[in-house]
């Protein structure tokens, strides 16, 4: 026999020799599986799968019509409760011949699972309960069935929804999800983030969330990835209307109606340091804001302390750090009504644009700059404003300083809010009115100058607010000077503050002491 031959049958041989391991592998690993995946799956789930593929030349596994649900799910419960799921197909890849074999654990590069549905149903209306139960019930005994460097999640959705009223708590629709470089190890699950990675992607094009009984939100898309985040038409939205809400408050409170069409984080940095929550970022933009906010008096008084900004910020127990924030384009509406039988007053700030700077909690902290917020808006859909705004988050007096200017200010404007609050109606034109108050947790100083002309006022009658209270109405116009003159009035006021209500009640107050004493 020639040499060639002999070449040619070894070579034949030994691959047929590959091709008959291949196949008893592939055997073998196909009898293996079900034996980790149900024998030896430690998690309280189970999984089970229509077909499955193996391959040892591409050390691939594929898994077609996947389902997951709870171990102590009765055969016949009409109830369910935890978690069930229901996968098109996974797809593994470069898996450990070895760690199969021997070690029976799925060791591989990555797994990509296409058109999952994930639903958690739960017996309250909590997102979380115990955020431990993640880490202990599902990451670390999934660990002991499937270990991979990547995560590819194409085409998911994940609800949570309460058994009380079959209503969802949460909704992501079509998740898009990368994570790279993952490590889990024995310590990362004693950590806060139960597993380290390098870089994520997160796409969702919807977003619904219920965070308590009065109020949900929705985002239409959101994107992140690493340190940037960007969300598209958000809105935080009052189950109830405005009766309904109101007759369910114990004590007086606003009500929120928030919408938004864009907002982008920059040089985003968070996670947890010694245990600890933090969050920095370079910069906030939301744009075109369109925010309401309404108060009823119905209510009985919140008498609970109100703290200044300084304080509020003080006593986050985190670090936060957001070098800007900016709000552009955007407009904010404030309502406010004695009952319902009047309607509101109404107060328009348009085409809002904030910006702020140096926004920190002050945890950790022995120094830090002021906290810098600018405004600018049309105030009334009328007249320009500029507020310039100040304050220290380590002044344990919650200083602050406050200065803004209005200009060309019809005061007619002011009658959707003063006649259905205060059944008064004025005319007459501010040309500029400029306040600058200096003010703490205690009291506050400053003055004010006004430049105005024409100022009459009109009263109305209380049983019928569209008559005019013509006696009342004479002897206010005595009272009121209607004209500042050659030169702008100039008044100083100083003014105790009243905690149990808000710092834009103080700063009105400040407003209205100044006024005040220029008009009367």
């Amino acid at each position: 026999m020639s040499v060639y031959k002999k070449i040619a049958i070894c070579i034949i041989s030994l691959f047929l020799f590959v091709i008959l391991v291949n196949i008893g592998l592939n055997y073998w690993i196909k009898k293996q599986l079900p034996i980790i995946i149900d024998q030896k799956n430690k998690t309280a789930y189970h999984i089970n799968y229509e077909k499955i593929e193996v391959s040892l030349w591409s050390r691939n596994i594929y898994a077609q019509t996947l389902l997951v649900h709870p171990k102590n799910q009765l055969e016949n419960s009409k109830t369910k409760t935890g978690i069930f799921s229901k996968i098109e197909s996974i797809t593994i890849k470069h898996f450990n011949i070895w760690d199969l074999a021997f070690r029976d654990i799925i060791q591989a590069e990555s797994i990509t699972i296409n058109k999952a549905r994930v639903i958690l149903y739960k017996k309250d209306e909590k997102l979380i309960n115990n955020r431990k139960s993640i880490k202990t019930e599902i990451i670390e005994p999934f660990r002991k069935i499937i270990a991979v460097s990547n995560i590819y999640l194409n085409e998911g959705s994940v609800d949570v929804v309460s058994l009380k009223n079959d209503k969802p708590i949460l909704s992501i629709k079509n998740i898009i999800l990368k994570l790279e470089g993952i490590l889990i190890s024995d310590v990362t699950l004693k950590q806060k983030i139960p597993m380290h990675f390098e870089k994520y992607v997160l796409i969702c094009d919807s977003l619904y969330y219920k965070p308590n009984a009065f109020y949900h939100l929705n985002i239409g898309k959101i994107s992140t990835e690493n340190n940037f985040l960007r969300i598209r038409n958000f809105s935080y939205l009052p189950e109830f209307n405005r009766k309904e809400f109101v007759q369910k408050l114990d004590k007086e409170k606003d009500i929120y109606t928030i919408k938004l069409d864009s907002a982008d984080i920059e040089k985003m940095d968070w996670g947890f340091k010694n245990e600890r929550f933090f969050f920095k970022a370079n910069s906030i933009v939301a744009n075109h804001v369109d925010a309401n906010i309404y108060r009823n008096k119905i209510p009985k008084d919140d008498l609970s302390k109100k703290y200044l900004y300084n304080a509020l910020l003080r006593k986050i127990k985190f670090p936060l750090q957001i070098d800007t924030i900016q709000i552009l384009k955007s407009k904010l509406v404030y309502e406010e009504e004695i009952d319902f039988s009047k309607g509101p007053g109404i107060l328009n700030f348009d085409h809002f644009n904030m910006q702020v700077t140096n926004l920190k909690s002050g945890f950790g902290l022995t120094k830090t700059p002021d906290v810098k917020i600018k405004v600018n808006c049309q105030f009334m859909k009328t007249s320009p404003l500029n507020v310039n705004w100040s304050f220290n988050v380590l002044n344990q007096k919650d200083s602050f300083h406050i200065q803004g200017t209005i200009s060309n200010f019809n005061v007619v404007a002011m009658e959707r809010f003063t006649k259905p609050y205060i059944n008064t109606s004025f005319t007459g034109k501010f040309n500029k009115y400029h306040f600058n108050f200096y003010g703490n947790d205690n009291s506050a100083k400053g003055n004010a100058t006004l430049d105005y002309e024409d100022l009459k006022v009109k009263l109305f009658k209380k049983k019928d607010r569209e008559k005019e209270a013509k006696l009342k109405t004479a002897v206010a116009n005595l009272l009121l000077k209607n004209d500042s003159g050659d030169k702008s009035k100039k008044a100083d006021v100083e003014l105790d503050r009243i905690p149990e209500k808000s710092f834009y009640n103080f700063l009105w107050r400040s407003i209205a002491e100044s006024l005040k004493k220029i008009l009367i």
